[in-house]
């Protein structure tokens, strides 16, 4: 007798645990398959462990420079291998809320790998081979990603590592390439280089977190730069040799081609979707450049079957899939929601400097015709930066000369993680520039940046 649902959701990411409780919540019973671990890659393997090794090499960095606040802390050290399984605590920690929370909301888990192999009904593959049918009127796809390899870095998890791998590495790298500086790229490069590395940065295109404004991408390279991390942009990875006792890197640049010798090669190039074996060429599921086509609310071309996260076209971000989720689930259960803005989704990286950015970067917004105003702040300006000891970086934001619509923010200095979230709220409420600078923040904050910032763009900063 095969399992009945009124909604079966394969994967539980952030996409797919929040889809299932948002369901639960409105009436639906749900089922979850899952072939390893509650939460997925963001709870286990991504976002949420490697926030746990930043933070050690955060305070072993303040205890390394305790001196800059009149302290004493001698013999500094560390144990590599705790600093590890304190991560893998954080990580287990959040795995284990995720069956609180299913529990509690009567979601059922069923262990294996999930297959579509007709409309309503899923087939799961259980560790041992054997096989169970779920049936139910309505599935969400949500299977996420993985790292991508390059045919000149294959991963062999030993040399040549991906981001599962470099987060539970055994012992520190004396020396380690990181080729790739998005986000995940640049927050390895920063806990290796803070943990003792030697550490250099491998980027095909012009800039370091090339998605980025490109101020910010050169404040990022500066403060790179400044700890000591070699950067090399404009460059591309040609071979990886393997065959001695570390990898020798052969790296083309607009100077010529020259070998890195290291020990560890960490591949950070972006992510491929996890669509194999899930029965899309079965059913005629549409699928372009590997992800699945679905239309506002996240249905695909066949009824019944619904895809969000990774796997759909959009930004590859926890945030971003669990929207998704809660849209595609709300629609499903005979709601109306609004669909997503994907222009004012926020992109966080938790390096130090952390950066954080929505909507138009300058570039993008004067490409698009809008005349602008540029307003920007440095945090060396700030009280509360300057009292932090933390004063690289700034707050830039971008508004339209005409209506005042603020078209994009970009930070990068401390905590702006933390910030950035004034700025999706604000443009969501289409609030304008001059309705954020009359808006009083608290002194002294780094979040008083934003409307020094918004006052720098139509003439009225202060504190510059």
């Amino acid at each position: 007798m095969a399992l009945q649902f009124d909604l079966v959701v394969v994967g539980s990411g952030p996409g797919g645990y929040v889809a299932a409780i948002r369901a639960s919540q409105l009436g639906l019973k749900v089922g979850v398959i899952e072939r390893e671990s509650l939460g997925g890659i963001c709870l286990n393997w991504g976002c949420i462990p490697t926030k746990a090794l930043l933070k050690s090499a955060q305070v072993f960095e303040y205890l390394n420079h305790a001196a800059d606040y009149g302290l004493r802390a001698e013999g500094v050290g560390y144990d590599f291998g705790a600093v590890i399984s304190r991560s893998r605590g954080v990580a287990d920690g959040m795995s284990k809320g995720i069956n609180f929370l299913f529990k509690k909301n009567k979601i059922e888990t069923v262990m294996g790998t999930g297959k579509v192999v007709a409309p309503g009904k899923v087939e799961v593959t259980k560790a041992d081979g054997s096989k169970e049918t779920v049936e139910a009127k309505s599935i969400i796809l949500a299977t996420g990603a993985r790292s991508r390899e390059l045919p000149t870095m294959p991963v062999d998890n030993k040399k040549i590592i991906g981001y599962r791998k470099a987060m539970a590495m055994e012992q520190l790298p004396k020396r380690l390439v990181v080729v790739g500086s998005g986000a995940i790229g640049v927050e390895f490069a920063y806990f290796y280089r803070t943990m003792g590395s030697e550490v250099t940065v491998v980027e095909f295109l012009p800039r370091i977190v090339p998605v980025e404004d490109e101020e910010v991408s050169r404040q990022m390279e500066k403060s790179f730069r400044k700890i000591g991390v070699n950067v090399l942009t404009s460059a591309e990875v040609t071979k990886v040799d393997t065959a001695g006792e570390g990898c020798k890197v052969t790296i083309k640049t607009a100077k010529g081609e020259q070998v890195i010798d290291c020990d560890v090669v960490l591949s950070a190039v972006g992510v491929t979707t996890n669509l194999e074996n899930l029965g899309l060429e079965e059913l005629g599921i549409k699928v372009e450049r590997g992800r699945v086509l679905v239309d506002d609310f996240y249905q695909t071309n066949v009824p019944g079957i619904y895809a969000i996260g990774d796997i759909v076209p959009g930004p590859a971000l926890a945030h971003v899939a669990s929207a998704e989720g809660i849209i595609c689930v709300e629609k499903i259960a005979g709601h109306h929601p609004e669909p997503l803005n994907y222009q004012n989704i926020p992109g966080c990286t938790y390096a130090s400097p952390e950066i954080a950015s929505v909507g138009y970067t300058e570039a993008e917004a004067k490409a698009k015709g809008y005349d602008v105003l540029v307003g920007k702040f440095p945090f060396s300006a700030s009280g509360k930066a300057s009292a932090a000891g933390a004063k690289d970086g700034f707050v830039k934001v971008i508004f339209d000369k005409k209506y005042g619509e603020w078209l994009g923010a970009h930070m990068i200095g401390m905590n702006v993680t933390e910030m950035i979230a004034e700025v999706v709220v604000a443009r969501k409420l289409e609030t304008t520039g001059m309705e954020i600078i009359k808006a009083v923040h608290p002194h002294p904050t780094m979040s008083e940046a934003i409307m020094e910032a918004a006052a720098a763009a139509y003439g009225e900063v202060i504190h510059l």
